[in-house]
C-alpha cells in the first residue's frame, strides 16, 4: 500500500468505491458519498481541486451543525494498492502553530474502504503521512476518534500516539464524546 496524490488516472477506482457505499466523510457517510458522485458527474476534476491546499484558499465547508467554516490548509492522499483505491487520509494544520480552531478536532482524518479493512492500510497510511506533517512545521499531530472506535485507536497507538484526554466535541459536532491522541513528531 502506498499514498498517492489523487490524479485523474485514479478516478475510476475512486468512483467505484463511492458507488459501493464507501464515504470519505465518516460523519455524514452515504449522504457525502452521493454528493461526491454528483459532483464528479458534473465536474470530473472536482476530487482534485483541494488535494493540495497549503494556503487554505479553498471554499468554506459546511460543518455538521450547518455552520459554514473557513477552510484551513490541508493535503489529501489516497491509499492505493495493486487492486486500486483503498481509502483516503488527510492532513490539516494552521501555519506556524500546532493549534487548531476549536471546530477542527484533529490534524488527521482517514477512512479505509470496508472491504480492505483489517489489513494495516490505515496504520501504514498514517505512518506515511507523518513526514508530511513534520514538513509543514508540526511537532505533533492530534488525532481524535470515537470512544468505541477501537480499530482507529490501534492505528494511532501503532504510530507512536499517546492518549491525551476524553473530551466533548463541542456544538459543531453535536457535543458527542471523543478521545484525543497525540503523535509526537519532533521539531521540523
Amino acid at each position: 500500500m502506498e499514498l498517492l496524490r489523487p490524479a485523474p488516472e485514479h478516478l475510476p477506482s475512486y468512483v467505484a468505491a463511492l458507488q459501493r457505499g464507501w464515504s470519505p466523510d465518516t460523519t455524514r457517510g452515504a449522504e457525502a458519498a452521493l454528493e461526491a458522485l454528483a459532483k464528479i458527474e458534473a465536474d470530473p476534476a472536482s476530487p482534485f481541486a483541494l488535494v493540495d491546499d497549503p494556503e487554505g484558499l479553498g471554499p468554506p465547508w459546511q460543518a455538521p451543525d450547518g455552520t459554514w467554516r473557513d477552510r484551513i490548509p490541508g493535503r489529501v492522499r489516497w491509499m492505493w494498492d495493486a487492486d486500486g483505491f483503498a481509502g483516503s487520509i488527510n492532513l490539516r494544520w494552521l501555519k506556524g502553530t500546532n493549534a487548531l480552531p476549536p471546530h477542527v478536532l484533529g490534524h488527521v482524518g482517514y477512512a479505509v474502504v470496508p472491504w480492505r479493512r483489517q489489513r494495516g492500510y490505515a496504520t501504514r497510511a498514517l505512518g506515511l503521512l507523518l513526514p508530511l506533517a513534520q514538513a509543514e512545521g508540526l511537532t505533533f499531530v492530534d488525532i481524535t476518534t470515537d470512544p468505541g472506535n477501537t480499530p482507529s485507536q490501534k492505528v494511532i497507538l501503532a504510530n507512536g500516539g499517546v492518549f491525551i484526554e476524553r473530551f466533548d466535541k463541542g456544538p459543531t459536532w453535536g457535543h458527542k464524546p471523543g478521545l484525543r491522541f497525540r503523535v509526537p513528531l519532533g521539531s521540523a
